[in-house]
């Protein structure tokens, strides 16, 4: 279970991974920093960060921080209702290096390496790394999964409206919203 000590630990350092990447936040920005463990306690493997700046009917903007090496799960968005198709991402790079691992052909020697003991929930390894500056769309309903590389990384999400309670992990293990 994720204390409050190491939520403001983890806040902490998603700052610090924010700075680095001369992402200004205010005050009450950096207070609402999500904390996602996804119900694992194994934060430091397996979750992220996240700041949501917007998400109203239409669009949604994100900031993404994850730790050196820290993965956030195989998951997709479905389509909800009759009329949302589900959400389409586009993850751009703004620090450090993104592992984002997609539907596809698998590269021989995939960069990422899944969190032992969960390798199993894995199931796309189609490799896409993304540098600063670089940037992937997904559309609705893609199975989807990425690791940041050893220093850690900064991903700015743009995107139509986000229910991540809806989110479908493989891992049955998982619960989005802790």
């Amino acid at each position: 279970m994720l204390t409050k000590e190491n939520a403001n630990r983890y806040r902490k350092q998603a700052i610090a991974l924010y700075n680095n990447a001369n992402i200004i936040l205010t005050e009450d920005e950096k207070k609402e920093i999500e904390i996602a463990d996804l119900g694992l306690g194994q934060f430091e493997k397996t979750g992220m960060s996240v700041l949501v700046y917007i998400n109203t009917e239409r669009c949604c903007a994100k900031e993404l921080a994850l730790l050196p090496r820290q993965t956030f799960p195989e998951h997709r968005h479905p389509r909800i209702g009759r009329i949302n198709p589900g959400k389409e991402e586009t993850f751009r790079c703004r620090w450090g290096k993104i592992y984002l691992y997609v539907p596809g052909l698998k590269k021989n020697s995939p960069k990422a390496v899944p969190p032992r003991d969960r390798e199993d929930t894995y199931t796309v390894w189609h490799e896409i790394e993304l540098n600063p500056g670089e940037q992937y769309t997904l559309k609705p309903d893609t199975l989807h999964w990425f690791q940041s590389g050893p220093e850690g990384a900064v991903v700015s999400e743009f995107s139509t409206s986000s229910f991540d309670e809806k989110d479908i992990f493989t891992d049955p293990e998982i619960q989005r919203i802790t």
